[in-house]
């Protein structure tokens, strides 16, 4: 990537930071402005930019102030104390120049991250415009920034903090928006949220590409990429966006055109959204983060099977690199919470899908990192979803579940934070016990009739429809097919959402599980098998599915 830097392309990508540009005045990110919020009860990270050498001092009028030098680089940061929630506030940063920040808050603040689903606004989802409609809530903060992805690491962002008002409310991300709604209420405190989101970036594209370097699978995608883009031509570039402009002007093409660039430097590669949404917000105080990706971690069951150590490795990478930037006042292992996959594709009729269900199996993986991360949380929402549509409108629960599990685990509320959770199965006989905890209330179906979206299988490992009662905290499950059984999945399939799902009484599903340890993809054996996009019918609308009324 060195033999790009002396590219004229570079002075069109306008890629000078902020700590580049000579200035006398102090000058903020655009996360440190009028409206923001700050993380209560720590030691807050602010920070800027000056000359090198000048003194910055940032006080706040509930009576603390913080100073530092700015080094060489231009850039200086302090850690400013906070009290307990409340406000507004003001800011004054001092350096040779005074700039006021207006309108601060002191609350709970969260990091939401993902691809698209996590940006799909509140007013195009269910129930959305009605919910912004009266969304006036002063002390309900959202920060989102425009999308950006870079080679390099930026220093800033464009973006804004608002107040939570009907406008502002329906251009939010619907999931953030109902996290954030419901702790605001439930919490009786100002809460921030700081949204990026980018849509159809991978995983990889979330963290440094140096820490990705381990991940064989992450190596070869990269260096395929930079093979790719030893080959680009920065002069036939500049020649092909000369002639696509001429036919612009001339209403020949829609949309302007823009440069072609190396592969390397686009939103696909390993970094390169780290380095535009990440990077010039870290490290702002919050409390913890929620993030909703993996559909394009989810093409086929190999690239799915890989989620596991890939969404481990982002989580373990942001906690101690915010830590560290700062100066530990932001928590080693903070909440992370993250969506499981939603349903999508036909309805299931098989009892168990196998590499044409590449979702079922990204699911399994956020699921066991669920298990294996501490203080991580896993929201379930094969409930929700479109058998046709990427981007389904049912977000509201997904959001509202977020915030069970941040009510329960972070604020120590007393509510029932999951869906039922596997715990063991037991043999017996022609049967399997198969034993949940977080059942809350007791376990129920989504609907009247039988649960019958378990499958079993013996040692042949075929796998059949089981019979399933509920008894107590217990499911039991059998088939005639299967005299000795050996092994259970439940809801295996891209959309299992039109079978009768197991929920506890508080209106929370159960996730997909299985109780085997069976191969998922053989190498030698198996052939891969890409999921697509279904073909959408004429005048398809999308409709929201029928579940149980969530209680808390």
């Amino acid at each position: 990537m060195k033999k790009y830097i002396g590219l004229n392309l570079l002075v069109l990508w306008s890629l000078v930071t902020l700590s580049e540009v000579a200035s006398a005045d102090v000058r903020l990110p655009a996360i440190v402005g009028d409206h923001m919020i700050l993380q209560q009860q720590t030691r807050a990270p602010v920070w800027g930019w000056a000359d090198p050498g000048e003194t910055v001092t940032v006080e706040g009028n509930w009576g603390e102030k913080a100073t530092a030098t700015t080094a060489e680089n231009g850039k200086w940061k302090v850690f400013l104390k906070t009290p307990s929630h409340g406000g507004p506030h003001n800011l004054k940063i001092n350096g040779k120049n005074e700039i006021t920040i207006n309108n601060v808050v002191i609350g709970e603040v969260w990091l939401c991250a993902g691809q698209s689903n996590m940006g799909w606004r509140l007013s195009a989802v269910f129930e959305g415009a009605e919910d912004a409609a009266s969304a006036n809530y002063p002390n309900f903060r959202i920060f989102r920034s425009k999308r950006k992805h870079s080679h390099e690491p930026q220093e800033d962002c464009i973006a804004k903090w608002t107040p939570c008002t009907p406008d502002s409310a329906a251009t939010c991300s619907a999931v953030s928006f109902y996290f954030a709604r419901k702790l605001h209420q439930e919490l009786g405190i100002p809460i921030g949220i700081v949204l990026q989101p980018y849509a159809g970036t991978p995983i990889e594209g979330w963290m440094p590409r140096e820490i990705q370097m381990n991940d064989p699978r992450t190596r070869k995608y990269a260096e395929e990429m930079d093979e790719e883009s030893a080959a680009y031509d920065p002069t036939m570039a500049k020649k092909q966006l000369e002639r696509a402009m001429q036919r612009w002007k001339l209403g020949e093409r829609k949309g302007k055109p823009v440069l072609r660039t190396p592969k390397n430097w686009g939103h696909q590669y390993p970094g390169n959204i780290f380095n535009g949404m990440i990077h010039p917000i870290m490290p702002y105080g919050i409390r913890g983060a929620i993030w909703y990706q993996g559909e394009r971690n989810s093409k086929d069951v190999p690239q799915a099977l890989n989620y596991r150590k890939q969404l481990a490795l982002l989580i373990n990478y942001y906690r101690s690199s915010w830590h560290e930037l700062s100066g530990g006042n932001v928590a080693k292992d903070f909440p992370f919470y993250f969506t499981q996959l939603p349903s999508w594709h036909s309805a299931q009729e098989k009892p168990v899908e196998g590499l044409e269900a590449s979702w079922t199996v990204n699911r399994e993986m956020m699921r066991l990192v669920d298990s294996e991360v501490a203080n991580t949380g896993m929201v379930v929402s094969i409930d929700t979803g479109d058998a046709i549509a990427l981007h389904p409108k049912n977000k509201k629960p997904i959001g509202i579940r977020h915030a069970y599990l941040a009510l329960k685990q972070t604020y120590e509320k007393n509510i029932t934070a999951y869906g039922p959770r596997f715990k063991k199965q037991s043999l017996q006989g022609n049967q399997i016990v198969l034993e949940f905890d977080s059942f809350g209330k007791g376990l129920m179906a989504a609907k009247p009739g039988k649960l019958n979206s378990f499958a079993i299988a013996g040692k042949d490992r075929k796998w059949h429809w089981a019979a399933s009662d509920i008894k107590g905290s217990t499911v039991v499950v059998s088939s005639a097919m299967v005299p000795n059984p050996m092994a259970v999945r439940y809801a295996w399939a891209m959309n299992p959402s039109q079978r009768n799902l197991l929920y506890n009484r508080e209106g929370i599903p159960a996730s997909p599980f299985r109780t085997d340890n069976w191969p998922l993809f053989d190498p030698d054996m198996d052939q891969v098998v890409t999921v697509n996009k279904p073909q959408k019918p004429e005048g398809y609308k999308p409709k929201d599915w029928a579940r149980p009324k969530m209680t808390q």
